[in-house]
């Protein structure tokens, strides 16, 4: 989800004036709602490795767990947002928590893998309702933009923390139980959301010219699902094989059709004529990208310690703090550099971080166990996404008229999303292809007993070679175990350094695309005041 951390202000009230009534507790409310997305969001990542363990799953069943969340959030956030406005965001919340509930419920009693995808689903739909839900109740009992800009950034904080803190509670939970029993802490934590959120938080609507645009939602859903279906399942399945070319075919035309039902929309969930304009262009190219290379990025490290390593799921956690941690530590930092520093140069130099820690994560050897190799790759992309979750939007909001600013933002937002979505799917197809590959090719030339060839070749041809590196020592195929590592070293690395070229080509896009492009100055923005506050939404940021 992105956010903004607000770097307007306003010639709004005076900061002695009253607050309006239900302030402390629409931010009480909305900020545990926002931890509470964003824990169901980042849960999985240090579990991977025992929802392989326990659940026999192979790689792209793996890549459906992650990937099942963000599209779920991706594919229906706008909607919510207007459900939102026409209802009441307070009712959005409430049902997005006891979606959370329902959803951690069920993948905690899931029996199979499937299961626990749909688990992962129903979070993705909640969370999808929370995000926006508890940013547009912020902007509801805001006097001004600097009032607002203060609320958002709690806000963040608590989103940031959320994502850094969530792989450890899965990890400690493994430590002393079961992987579960973290799902069940989420229903837990969904329950007091929607406590806080039905005593705390007062309603809030702003149905006026808001309507549902329902073609739109269908096509762009269908669409998108069925291209990121033939995405994950090329790998494995085949990119040759009748569904996967089905897949990605059928999804092309739905697409297709989303934008011709945009076009001729009276409300459009996606303005394309934003596009008409350079910069936002540009911004919202690299949005994609740079968010890509990021979750690309925090996914691959994830499968790396976990199904590839079999570390333990405590250890596995450390590294999302120095992944997540910087976004949350770094916001004052941040948002006093957005007021000083053109968001631009922001944004290219987080891309650049970010690029380099995930070309220093190519270097890491697979059999090597030692975290203290993560240390500094990690911490740079951590930085790196830290200087731009914020500077994107920025750069977005800049680009446009103060009065398309509403829209500019919720679509950068959107695509960002879009790039999350897409960063474990790609990398879970570079890397799974190339492992696959190489662990083929590797057989070939492998001294070993006929049966162990024999019976390594039928399971990696049915789970790939993250099955044959997961098997039992003295089973058939297990000696080919080492060769299974050394293929899956290969497929993540190739997938660390996917990340990192798409890292560095958002750097290299927003540095040239936005040659004279002229940034509004910080008085310049107060002087136009927040379009936010003209539509009920505040700017968003992101993690």
């Amino acid at each position: 989800m992105t956010l903004n951390n607000g770097t307007t202000s306003s010639h709004g009230p005076s900061a002695g004036a009253a607050r309006k009534p239900g302030y402390a507790g629409t931010l009480a409310a909305t900020c545990c709602a926002v931890f509470v997305a964003q824990v169901a969001n980042a849960l999985p990542a240090s579990l991977n490795g025992l929802f392989q363990q326990d659940l026999n799953t192979h790689g792209s069943q793996l890549t459906w767990i992650t990937a099942a969340f963000m599209i779920a959030v991706v594919c229906f956030e706008f909607t919510f947002g207007v459900l939102g406005d026409l209802f009441g965001r307070k009712k959005l919340i409430t049902a997005g928590a006891a979606l959370v509930a329902i959803g951690s419920s069920v993948a905690a009693i899931a029996p199979n893998v499937q299961v626990l995808w749909v688990g992962a689903a129903l979070n993705g739909l909640g969370a999808g309702a929370m995000f926006p839900g508890s940013l547009t109740m912020i902007a509801s009992v805001t006097r001004n933009a600097r009032e607002r800009a203060h609320a958002v950034a709690l806000w963040s904080g608590f989103l940031s923390a959320g994502a850094a803190l969530s792989p450890l509670l899965g990890g400690m939970f493994a430590e002393v139980g079961s992987w579960r029993g973290s799902f069940w802490v989420l229903v837990g934590l969904a329950v007091v959301s929607i406590v806080l959120t039905l005593v705390l938080a007062p309603e809030s609507k702003a149905p006026e010219g808001r309507t549902l645009d329902i073609p739109g939602q269908i096509t762009f859903a269908i669409g998108l699902i069925l291209v990121l279906y033939g995405a994950v399942e090329g790998p494995e399945s085949g990119w040759t094989t009748l569904p996967v070319i089905l897949a990605f075919g059928i999804g092309a035309c739905f697409l297709a059709g989303f934008v011709l039902v945009e076009l001729g929309a009276k409300s459009p969930i996606f303005d394309l004529s934003l596009f008409r304009n350079r910069a936002f262009t540009v911004a919202s190219i690299v949005a994609v990208i740079g968010m890509l290379a990021f979750l690309g990025a925090c996914f691959a490290t994830s499968m790396w310690l976990g199904p590839v390593q079999h570390q333990d799921p405590l250890r596995v956690a450390i590294p999302f703090l120095l992944l997540q941690g910087p976004a949350f530590v770094l916001i004052p930092v941040v948002s006093r550099l957005l007021h000083r520093v053109a968001p631009t140069w922001m944004l290219t130099s987080g891309f650049v971080l970010m690029a380099v820690g995930c070309l220093l994560c190519t270097r890491l050897d697979v059999t090597n166990l030692d975290l203290t190799a993560f240390i500094v790759p990690d911490l740079l992309i951590g930085i790196g996404f830290a200087l731009c979750v914020s500077s994107v939007t920025a750069v977005a909001l800049d680009s446009v008229p103060p009065q398309l600013a509403g829209m500019a933002s919720a679509t950068t937002n959107m695509l960002r999303d879009l790039g999350f979505a897409l960063g474990p799917v790609v990398v879970g197809a570079v890397a799974l292809s190339r492992a696959g590959t190489a662990f083929t090719s590797n057989l070939h030339g492998a001294d070993l007993p006929a049966d162990q060839l024999g019976a390594a070749r039928g399971i990696a041809a049915e789970g790939g070679p993250i099955a044959v590196n997961s098997l039992p020592s003295n089973v058939p195929g297990s000696a080919a175990h080492g060769l299974a590592l050394d293929a899956l070293g290969s497929g993540f690395g190739t997938a660390f350094l996917v990340c990192g070229i798409a890292a560095a080509v958002a750097a290299v896009l927003t540095a040239v695309g936005m040659i004279g492009v002229r940034h509004r100055s910080s008085d310049e923005s107060a002087a136009d005041s927040s379009p936010a506050e003209r539509d009920g939404t505040p700017e968003p940021a992101a993690i």
